[in-house]
């Protein structure tokens, strides 16, 4: 029997070849090394281990199974660095053996998997929440621990805005007493004077919710300030923002173009947000309607239109079903209707609304294509038809994509 002995050799890339070596030549297996130690447990990254242009190639596959039928799908357009892109860090805080750990959930349970350092999160952010954790047993600051009700803190939330640089940080507790609260945030600024706002956020609910409802400014002004598409928006705690900066100027350009405007239209902004993309419409718009159940983004986004100097546009905080509903009742139309709803989609209901505004064209970005499809089906039904749909690798090692859609009402 021939001799066999081997070693290991770092062939970059995250692979380690090991060469086995027998008395007839050098035989070589691969031995795939994860770039992130926890991926298997975590679950988050999906395609981290994929090359880039395979991730494109498969995302590009999926969208066309599943919405080539509607129209035209269009080539992805992907990103130059596909590291380290999400301006919106969370982490969940917990404690193992005596010491603070933090990290995020396992997919689909409540198992807490460290993590020290995330390939697709912010960089910045990561370090600051590993400062926190480091600072919590000096402070004798206990994590909260969900089976006895027992501890302080819960979450830390990092935004940082990607033009401005401007670095916000949430710290969720379970109570609104903290102890040393005063010098934890002098030190936490000592060790990153970068850091722009600091708040604390209470939820003392047992619930899966992030944030709680009331909140307290420790440090800075209560927000940070980010630029998109040349226009300055105010971002909250709880305000939603796309969290990939550079893909979102290129989805939102081609959402602009595609609504065709020419300084005439009526655009209703539904599921508005901030007011990102209504404020960017509203540029070549002659009036906006912004519609937001959430009060708070609803403020922020009047405050940016206040401070990009926007005069047509107006925001209020409703239904955006309901308040489509009542424009028909009152026999008001809208030319175009953007909508950006959360992953599960539109309803049934809300389309039927776009109908009775007599909407010409609907631009509907989405980050869940099989909800686009089930929706797009219903628009279809009702009159509508799709002239195409745009692809933007939003999440690049995940294995959601974003994409854009443009409805036109048929001609009766």
């Amino acid at each position: 029997m021939a001799e066999k002995h081997g070693k290991k050799r770092n062939m970059g890339n995250g692979n380690i070849i090991k060469e086995e070596i027998t008395e007839g030549g050098k035989r070589k297996r691969p031995e795939k090394r994860s770039l992130c130690p926890v991926s298997k447990q975590c679950g988050g990254c999906q395609y981290l281990d994929m090359p880039y242009q395979e991730q494109l190639k498969l995302k590009q596959r999926q969208v066309q199974q599943l919405l080539g039928t509607f129209g035209k799908v269009y080539p992805i357009v992907g990103m130059e660095n596909p590291f380290h892109y999400r301006n919106k860090v969370h982490a969940v805080f917990g404690w193992k053996k005596g010491e603070p750990i933090s990290g995020v959930y396992q997919e689909g349970t409540h198992k807490l998997i460290p993590v020290e350092q995330c390939q697709i999160e912010d960089e910045k952010a990561d370090e600051i929440i590993r400062t926190i954790r480091g600072m919590l047993k000096s402070f004798k600051i206990r994590t909260y621990d969900e089976d006895k009700g027992y501890g302080l803190l819960r979450h830390v939330l990092v935004r940082k805005g990607f033009a401005t640089g401007e670095i916000m940080v949430v710290l969720v507790t379970a109570s609104p007493v903290f102890p040393s609260r005063n010098n934890f945030i002098k030190a936490l600024l000592k060790a990153h004077p970068e850091i722009t706002t600091v708040i604390q956020n209470i939820n003392g609910r047992e619930t899966s919710m992030v944030l709680g409802e009331r909140e307290q400014i420790l440090y800075g002004q209560g927000y940070i300030e980010d630029e998109l598409c040349g226009c300055r928006f105010r971002i909250s705690s709880q305000s939603f923002y796309q969290v990939n900066p550079v893909q979102t100027e290129k989805l939102y350009a081609k959402a602009i173009e595609l609504a065709g405007l020419t300084g005439q239209e009526i655009v209703l902004d539904a599921y508005c947000g901030i007011g990102t993309i209504g404020i960017l419409a509203s540029r070549q718009a002659k009036q906006v309607i912004g519609v937001e159940r959430n009060q708070e983004a609803v403020r922020d986004a009047i405050r940016n239109a206040k401070g990009n100097h926007i005069s047509n546009i107006r925001f209020y905080c409703n239904d955006a079903t309901q308040f489509m509903q009542q424009m028909a009742a009152e026999g008001a139309n809208v030319d175009v209707v953007l909508m950006d709803p959360p992953r599960t989609g539109s309803t049934e209901e809300f389309i039927q609304a776009v109908m009775s505004v007599r909407a010409k064209r609907v631009v509907y970005v989405s980050c869940g294509p099989e909800t686009l499809a089930r929706d797009l089906k219903v628009f279809r039904r009702l009159g509508y038809e799709t002239q195409g749909v745009w692809v933007y690798d939003m999440f690049p090692a995940v294995r959601h994509v974003e994409t854009v859609a443009l409805l036109t009402r048929k001609a009766r």
